[in-house]
């Protein structure tokens, strides 16, 4: 056994701080000692209550096994060898509850009870000691400070020499306590050694009998059992291996993918994307307003359910509604000068949600996949050939076409109808005569303005020459002083598609022919952003207002528009041409294409209505003058 520290006691007397530093480092082991104990002593205390409790339970497990005979099951017939059987399995609960009830007193006299001795006895000693060397201690500073005060005076011997005694005794006193302790500190090293060791030779003890009496009393009956059971784990345990495998090299195919996989944006040069899309689910940030200027992002799993945008965050069990995407609208958007954010506008024109996607694929098939379910697509009958179809003008905007072969049903409103022929104030147009070729409409090559031509201040100064543009973006009140005193004011929610000159202004094929080709060049250039702007149709002009600003972006005499229609089959676009001068003398046809958040053939008859007003006004005049 290897020697113990110990703490000598001829330096007891002396005290010095050396002494100290020492006595202080064994009170250290002293109370580590005793946390140590309590705890040991927890588990000790553990394993005995749950020997106890296996006492117990298998005296209540016999008694209940015996139990079965006397239920009187209603079906109880065929029960004898149950009965018989239960009565054997009791016969073994009890002897095995004998065991365990010799364990559980073995336990507790040779494996609890020395620890509980060694805590009570000599660490309490320790303890007590401890205290009684510290009042001591205190005793004999405060006899020593007072033996210190002392004056040089001889008239004192008297209260020198009391004093004098009681430094005497408080010194042997503390050394007294001091020997006491440090014996008590040295014999520690020892007793904490037995005491560790000593439970649990007591408890090896009981297991070792135990087990002992129980292979004695169930080796032979539990031999076959026990085979049984092991050939079972073992062939789990190859089942385990071979499954490990399959697993493990899984695992590694997996892994050999390509770097793609894990590279949000790795095919950003030319993604493969699909337009098609009727369903879209993935992660998007979704820009959040936590104050008057500052925003939050908060990525969350973005999934569409018929025509609604729905949100789960993680750990949610269920989705829940974002957004209604029915008849709204969808653009790319700039914002926080962060990439791939597009916006979802409501059909009222109110600003919706700004989301952000992790690619320029993803970002795109979004887009698109929420353009087709505003369209209301879902509820046809096959949603994804509808799609297609009405994706397919990509291709055949390189595709030389001959012939529209419009369907008379399917045409819708224009300019070229006589007012008479109105029903369920709806235009209905007159048959189609010879349809002209596309070069006829639109020369080939022309190219497509996607923004507003005119920015709305340079509109405004051209307008009003060398006058002093307003500061705060403002249109002035007699810039278009028709607007107080006009018959007729509607405005409609419109996005710019694209504008384009054309050739003639003679059917309204023209403007099936440029919403075409806008569209396919936007799909071909995969460009997303639209400008919003609100549409006031009045009796004698067509204006452009900026819905934050109210600044007027282009303004039309709605005499200038000769023609004006809505898509066969897309009834949210419109278009119409308008009629302008230019400085050789000469005039000039452009076609100018919107996407309304209203049906496009409710524009056409606004400005079908703002006609016929020019007309009976014109009317009205030739009258009074004769």
């Amino acid at each position: 056994m290897p020697a113990v520290d110990k703490l000598l006691l001829e330096e007891a007397l002396q005290d010095s701080p050396q002494t100290r530093s020492l006595l202080s480092v064994f009170e250290e082991d002293a109370g580590t000692l005793t946390d140590y104990t309590n705890q040991l002593l927890q588990a000790m205390q553990r394993v005995y209550g749950a020997q106890n409790e296996m006492c117990l339970a298998t005296q209540q497990l016999s008694k209940q096994l015996l139990a079965y005979e006397k239920q009187n099951f209603a079906l109880g017939k065929g029960d004898e060898e149950v009965i018989s059987t239960l009565h054997y399995f009791s016969k073994v609960v009890d002897e095995l509850n004998v065991l365990h009830t010799g364990l559980a007193k073995q336990l507790a006299d040779t494996m609890v009870l020395p620890i509980i001795q060694f805590r009570e006895k000599d660490l309490t000693e320790v303890s007590t000691l401890k205290d009684l060397f510290g009042l001591a201690s205190s005793e004999h500073d405060l006899s020593m400070a007072k033996y210190s005060r002392l004056p040089k005076k001889k008239d004192n011997e008297k209260l020198k020499t009391e004093v004098v005694k009681e430094v005497a005794a408080a010194r042997r006193k503390q050394h007294l306590s001091s020997l006491q302790y440090y014996c008590a500190l040295n014999a520690l090293q020892y007793r904490k050694r037995v005491a560790m060791m000593q439970p649990m030779l007591g408890f090896a003890h009981g297991q070792v009998n135990f087990f002992k009496k129980g292979a004695e009393m169930f080796s032979q009956s539990m031999d076959s059992f026990l085979s049984s059971v092991a050939a079972m784990v073992q062939s789990i345990q190859v089942e385990l291996e071979a499954e490990a495998e399959k697993m493990r090299a899984s695992q590694q195919e997996l892994l050999s993918l390509d770097e793609s996989v894990y590279t949000p944006d790795f095919d950003v040069a030319a993604p493969q994307i699909n337009r098609n899309l009727i369903q879209k689910a993935g992660y998007l940030n979704l820009r959040n307003k936590t104050g008057l200027v500052t925003t939050t992002w908060e990525r969350l799993y973005f999934f569409t359910q018929g025509g609604n945008l729905m949100c789960q965050p993680r750990g949610a069990v269920a989705g829940g509604l974002i957004q209604d995407l029915d008849n709204c609208s969808v653009m790319a958007v700039d914002c926080e000068d962060r990439r791939y954010c597009f916006q979802i506008t409501t059909p009222n024109g109110k600003s919706g949600i700004i989301l952000q996607a992790e690619s320029r694929k993803e970002n795109e098939e979004w887009i698109c996949a929420v353009n087709n379910i505003s369209r209301q697509i879902y509820l046809t009958d096959n949603p994804e050939a509808v799609a297609i179809k009405l994706n397919q003008t990509a291709l055949q905007a390189v595709t030389p076409i001959t012939s529209f072969a419009r369907k008379q049903e399917n045409s819708c409103p224009s300019q070229n109808l006589q007012s008479s022929q109105m029903e369920n104030d709806k235009i209905v147009p007159k048959a189609a005569g010879i349809i002209p070729e596309v070069e006829q409409l639109i020369a080939p090559g022309t190219p497509i303005q996607f923004d507003i031509v005119l920015p709305a201040t340079e509109f405004l100064d051209q307008n009003r020459g060398s006058r002093r543009a307003n500061p705060f973006g403002e249109t002035e009140d007699d810039t278009f002083p028709e607007a107080e005193d006009s018959l007729l004011q509607q405005m409609f929610i419109v996005r710019f598609l694209g504008s384009m000159a054309v050739k003639t202004d003679t059917t309204t094929e023209v403007i099936y022919e440029a919403m075409r080709q806008v569209l396919a060049a936007r799909a071909i250039h995969n460009i997303f952003r639209m400008t919003e702007s609100h549409l006031m149709v009045t009796s004698q002009t067509l204006r452009l207002i900026d819905p934050q600003t109210q600044v007027t972006r282009a303004n039309f005499e709605l005499t200038s528009v000769t023609q004006f229609a809505a898509h066969q089959e897309n009834k949210r676009l419109v278009g119409f041409v308008v009629r302008m001068p230019e400085s050789t003398g000469g005039e000039s046809l452009s076609t100018y294409v919107f996407e309304s958040n209203s049906e496009g053939e409710k524009i056409c008859y606004a400005i079908n209505l703002g006609k016929e007003i020019i007309k009976a006004q014109k009317a009205h005049h030739l009258v009074s003058e004769c």
